[in-house]
């Protein structure tokens, strides 16, 4: 209820404030009742004319925003037309999570198909690019935008500019402004009720306050122990106090035992190691407060706190002679018998230890020409964050084992491109090198382990789509296309592993014509028409769609899917002008932050709403078998298809001389079991 409204309910007739029926017949007076009018929007409900402003806080007929206003969207419709709206609301969008892996190439596995993956940038034989290659090139180039030169090589970092320190600072000041903005309230709430008990002087001041009480409290904790380290300083320099081990301490002079005595005689503390104290206690508590204190262990435990648990040392404790307890080391060490049967004993027992000799080697003794000191940038910074991913550590990262040895590893990398600077990535390394294919075709599935949070090989599909739109793409792209396009979607020669690159797609729409593709600049696939022949554009009519009426390019446009509707707005103003008509039903509205940077340097982050288009391409309800000749055709072409003509005999393994013998031990099938052992 609004603040006006909760005003004129203040103002409301007695008979009307509980007055709820549709036929009420009371005589209208004033300050008692009101006449009974119907609803002004013809919603069919009857109040009293002082209940019309509350009353429109719950009419179903009020145009009202739209429930993601916050969101973008622009529409005004009625409250009961709400929940049906948000089926088609161009704010109700939803972000693809789909995440899967894709590790780099294995040189030093055989089964990596290495081969492939060098010829297949070559030559695509006639076919276009393939879409598990198109996938692998789009992964690698945001994986190279995403992995840093700095964690893994800090030391090949340039020094570091105050300049760009200074730049640094603000972008995490203006993230740190954005992510506190939602707690500065509560905590200025706190700051000012726990400021009006300070004075104005502990309020100015940066560090921490401390009241006085507290500092007392602490000074009376720490101040026995404090005079113990006192007591035994003065003690390490005094021999007498200070026997070496082994030897008696000799007898103290009278004159120090009658001080001694004099001071543990006192009567007058209330320390729970002192004699006569529960006399003293009955003395000066009364009854009730007496009987509140319990005898535990030989220790009194305080109900009420109304004395020192512990008094001062200056009242009732003395230190006596301290001495410091002599540190035994032993520099013996045996040998566990749990050690004996690990890998490790020879770094224990130095009898089975290998002769070691210290000497120093110097890079020229590798036997290594100086171009082969300069190691791979990608090579080695793919490495690199796959042996942080994999074993949960740097390479020749150093480590303690069995407490008693430290591994001490150091790899010094040498690149061309050295030094780095402090934000720089490896793309930017990258970026004049010839191109080449370094992670592998396949496609893993994310597990627990390795997720988008925690994984640098992790890749996430990110795209968003209208709430209605987003069970299409999952079905078609990642359920029919993606996961299914190794061996299944899409099919590769068998002598793929030897360097054959030749690869064919097995399905296409049973509802058009058309050839799946991936656009690696926008990370999506799309579905692309076959063009019929005589179909194409005669000479000179490319302006032939554009002489159209405005009214015709909006119908035809009706009929194009989100990503053709997209690529359309790029052609021209005229193109843009007719998409942008149709925004308000096929488009979607969502919130861009940016970087703002006011007069004064500081920055903050804004957001804006954005009408665009969704990278949907038109829905597949099923697909069918291409019509392309199957794959018996190119292995009748193949290069790589060699066979081996075999004109010498070759013996069978039953005609060895080894195995000869009789017809009936053949037939026996223990003998036949017995054969097959290793």
């Amino acid at each position: 209820m609004s603040h006006r409204s909760r005003a004129s309910r203040v103002q409301q007739h007695v008979h009307c404030d509980s007055c709820y029926s549709r036929r009420c017949r009371a005589r209208v007076e004033v300050s008692v009742c009101c006449a009974v009018i119907p609803c002004r929007l013809h919603c069919g409900a009857l109040f009293h004319l002082c209940k019309e402003e509350d009353h429109l806080l719950l009419c179903p007929n009020v145009r009202v925003p739209c429930l993601s206003a916050g969101y973008g969207c622009p529409v005004q419709l009625p409250r009961s037309s709400q929940a049906a709206h948000l089926q088609v609301c161009p704010a109700s969008v939803v972000c693809c999570s789909m995440e899967w892996l894709r590790w780099p190439t294995d040189d030093t596995n055989p089964h990596s198909n290495i081969t492939l993956q060098e010829n297949v940038l070559k030559d695509n034989e006639g076919q276009g690019e393939a879409l598990d290659v198109a996938i692998a090139l789009a992964d690698q180039s945001e994986l190279y935008s995403r992995l840093k030169m700095r964690p893994l090589y800090p030391e090949q970092m340039e020094e570091e500019e105050e300049e760009e320190i200074r730049e640094e600072k603000k972008e995490e000041a203006a993230m740190g402004e954005f992510v506190n903005s939602f707690t500065n309230n509560d905590a200025n709430k706190e700051n000012s009720s726990c400021s009006q008990n300070v004075p104005e002087t502990e309020q100015n001041s940066v560090g921490p306050v401390l009241s006085k009480e507290k500092y007392n409290l602490c000074d009376m904790m720490f101040s026995m122990e404090r005079g113990g380290c006192a007591v035994a300083q003065e003690n390490l320099g005094n021999p007498k106090q200070n026997p070496k081990p082994g030897e008696k301490i000799k007898a103290q002079s009278a004159e120090d035992l009658k001080e001694a005595e004099t001071q543990d005689s006192g009567v007058t503390g209330l320390a729970p190691w002192q004699e006569g104290v529960m006399e003293r206690l009955g003395q000066e508590l009364t009854p009730q407060e007496y009987n509140m204190y319990v005898v535990h262990h030989g220790r009194i435990l305080l109900a009420f706190g109304k004395i020192q648990a512990c008094t001062p040392r200056e009242k009732d404790f003395v230190y006596g002679s301290l001495e410091p307890i002599p540190v035994q080391t032993l520099h013996s060490f045996k040998i566990p018998d749990s050690y004996h049967y690990r890998s490790r004993v020879h770094l224990y027992d130095t009898t089975i230890r290998a002769p070691t000799e210290p000497r120093g080697v110097d890079t020229s003794d590798l036997g290594v020409n100086e171009e082969d000191w300069f190691s791979d940038e990608a090579a080695a910074t793919l490495l690199g964050y796959a042996e942080r991913e994999v074993m949960g550590h740097k390479i020749s990262e150093s480590r303690a084992a069995d407490c008693l040895y430290i591994d001490e590893g150091t790899q010094t990398q040498s690149f061309r491109s050295a030094p780095f600077k402090r934000q720089t990535t490896l793309a930017e390394v990258m970026v004049d090198r010839p191109l080449r294919l370094r992670l592998q075709l396949q496609a893993e599935s994310v597990n627990s382990r390795h997720t988008r949070a925690s994984c640098a090989f992790a890749f996430l599909c990110g795209h968003t789509f209208h709430r209605r739109e987003f069970a299409a793409h999952v079905r078609n792209v990642h359920s029919d296309i993606q996961t299914c396009l190794s061996g299944w979607f899409e099919q590769r020669c068998p002598l793929a592993y030897l360097g054959c690159t030749y690869s064919q797609r097995r399905f296409q729409p049973s509802t058009q014509k058309a050839t799946v593709t991936y656009n690696q600049q926008l990370r999506i696939f799309n579905l692309r028409p076959t063009l019929v022949d005589g179909g194409g554009c005669a000479e000179g009519g490319e302006g032939s769609l554009s002489s159209l009426p405005y009214e015709v390019l909006c119908h035809m446009a009706s009929f194009l899917d989100s990503l053709s509707l997209s690529q359309l707005a790029l052609v021209s103003r005229l193109m843009r002008q007719v998409c942008s008509s149709l925004l308000q039903d096929r488009g979607m509205v969502t919130l861009r932050w940016e970087r703002a940077t006011n007069s004064h340097g500081g920055a903050r982050w804004r957001a804006k709403p954005v009408w665009e288009f969704s990278q949907l391409f038109s829905s597949v309800d099923s697909w069918h078998m291409s019509d392309i000749p199957p794959m018996s055709a190119h292995l009748k072409v193949c290069p790589h298809y060699e066979t081996c003509v075999r004109s010498e005999p070759v013996p069978l393994p039953s005609m060895s001389d080894k195995q000869r013998c009789t017809q009936e031990e053949r037939m026996s099938l223990v003998n036949l079991f017995r054969g097959n052992r290793w």
